[in-house]
């Protein structure tokens, strides 16, 4: 991890919020500032290594996890066709596995990289943070979709369109997030998620479209459901197990947000948040990565129970 000047030779903060090996505060962030308690002791972020160490095992994990799950699914949906009806359609758990597989097979190049260096250029680093957004904003729209709307309990031409719409629709929002990472060549190649100024439009959009799908759309869902009755009267236990894909991408939303204010200096950190922050925010996106392996398992129960 490269060093910080600012902060007398203290370890950069290296943040799962770029799981593939960002920083959450920038170099030049810090050349300038010190911290109120900085003359009593060095404030020094430990992050990096602990990250470097961890998450590749973590991600490990949560790939076996994920195919087993997914799999346990996929056969169960073979087997039992009849268990998977509204809101649990076929049309939508077949979708949701594909999105789920594709955010699973990124795991181990994600994994590698984080833990010997990314060295497959900038076009497969760029490939794969449009390939992790693709699967997630799809998975989002998917499970949005089905909580308000009877479109999936059947495979007709107006499910369809809606299908090629979510997709092709996913696929435009996470074109930011891939315009936005990058690599870089310090200490060793990175493939990072924020390789742009925290102010620039691409960064920003896919900062926006984040937060509007992993924070707003589960509010004005929820809002929307206890407020209209046919809603709310028309809940099953399939709909809270889609939801968990939300419950688990909340945090970590709200992460992203107070991580904005802090690059864009709207909240000044102390030598605390510096040293602490990076762990909530990887700690956050931690639990939304266990969604690829927790949502397979809650819609596996849901159908056959």
């Amino acid at each position: 991890c490269p060093q910080s000047p600012g902060v007398q030779q203290n370890e950069t903060s290296l943040s799962l919020e770029d799981i593939m090996g960002n920083s959450s505060y920038d170099d030049d962030y810090y050349d300038d500032m010190t911290f109120p308690d900085e003359d009593v002791a060095p404030c020094h972020n430990q992050f990096c290594p602990h990250f470097q160490r961890v998450a590749p095992p973590f991600l490990a994990f949560a790939c076996a996890a994920a195919i087993l799950g997914t799999g346990a699914m996929l056969v169960a949906l073979t087997k039992r066709p009849h268990v998977w009806s509204w809101p649990q359609s076929r049309a939508l758990v077949v979708q949701l596995a594909v999105g789920v597989g594709l955010f699973t097979v990124l795991l181990p190049p994600v994994a590698v990289g984080i833990g010997q260096g990314w060295w497959l250029g900038m076009g497969l680093c760029r490939l794969t943070h449009l390939l992790w957004h693709w699967s997630l904003f799809a998975q989002g729209l998917l499970v949005g979709s089905s909580s308000c709307s009877t479109v999936w309990c059947r495979w007709d031409p107006q499910s369809r369109r809606l299908a090629v719409a979510v997709w092709a629709g996913a696929l435009l929002l996470a074109t930011p997030a891939a315009l936005a990472g990058g690599t870089v060549a310090a200490p060793v190649p990175s493939c990072i998620r924020r390789s742009v100024d925290v102010l620039s439009p691409v960064y920003l959009l896919h900062l926006v479209f984040s937060l509007c799908l992993f924070l707003l759309l589960p509010a004005a869902l929820l809002v929307a459901t206890l407020a209209v009755p046919g809603l709310k009267a028309g809940r099953r236990p399939g709909v809270g197990a889609s939801w968990l894909f939300f419950a688990l991408w909340v945090p970590y939303s709200v992460g992203l947000a107070v991580d904005f204010l802090l690059r864009a200096q709207l909240l000044q950190p102390t030598c605390g948040t510096f040293k602490h922050f990076d762990y909530v925010l990887g700690l956050s996106e931690g639990l939304g990565v266990l969604h690829c392996c927790l949502a397979p398992a809650a819609l596996l129960a849901a159908g056959l129970c």
